[in-house]
């Protein structure tokens, strides 16, 4: 696994490219490299993911977990501005890029910092989580993360997920239902689900 997007440290030689795009009427500035997630364009399971959320209805900040270089965290937080929103990932070649594109897209409620999973965050808590996680990583990181993300979430908070049918949509369904108290398909796209999972008071 030393070279794959999940890793603290990625072997693989850096090569950033910087590029432009757009979502949800806004034009983004990104620098992306080897060894992160979807390095050459905002792949299409975030960009579903980025253009069906609607912000939480409790007051809170919101957490993106596993943010490689940024395209979810850094899209939220430019539309809901009066919104914190902290942005963690395991990868360091990530999290540097996801500093660099904050500051080239002159977005400032942003903090970036290194997590496994949810562990750096755990003692936070937040009005809302969102992820694409890293289903190459494995089912037992998944898993965790939709767990860390009920534990850390407030009462009326909501986790955003975004799957593919083939990489275990449905198996992911159904551990959130035995988790959260309400959880719909927000949005179904080209084999992608949007599960939007709600934690009651």
């Amino acid at each position: 696994m030393a070279d794959h997007y999940y890793s603290k440290t990625p072997n693989v030689e850096s090569k950033p490219d910087t590029w432009q795009y757009e979502l949800r009427g806004e034009v983004y500035t990104f620098t992306s490299d080897r060894g992160v997630f979807s390095k050459g364009e905002v792949d299409f399971g975030s960009k579903t993911l980025i253009e069906c959320f609607e912000e939480p209805e409790v007051t809170g900040a919101i957490l993106d977990v596993g943010c490689g270089y940024g395209p979810i965290g850094l899209s939220i937080a430019k539309m809901f501005p009066d919104r914190h929103v902290v942005m963690v990932d395991v990868n360091e070649r990530a999290l540097t890029l996801a500093k660099q594109n904050a500051n080239q897209n002159e977005i400032t409620n942003v903090t970036i910092s290194e997590s496994d999973m949810l562990e750096g965050v755990k003692n936070e808590t937040f009005a809302a989580v969102i992820t694409n996680p890293p289903i190459r990583a494995g089912k037992q990181v998944v898993r965790t993360i939709m767990e860390q993300s009920y534990s850390v979430l407030i009462g009326g908070g909501e986790l955003w997920v975004v799957v593919q049918k083939k990489q275990g949509a449905p198996s992911i369904k159904k551990q959130l239902e035995n988790l959260f108290d309400k959880v719909v398909v927000q949005k179904r796209n080209k084999g992608y689900y949007v599960f939007r999972a709600k934690k009651f008071d």
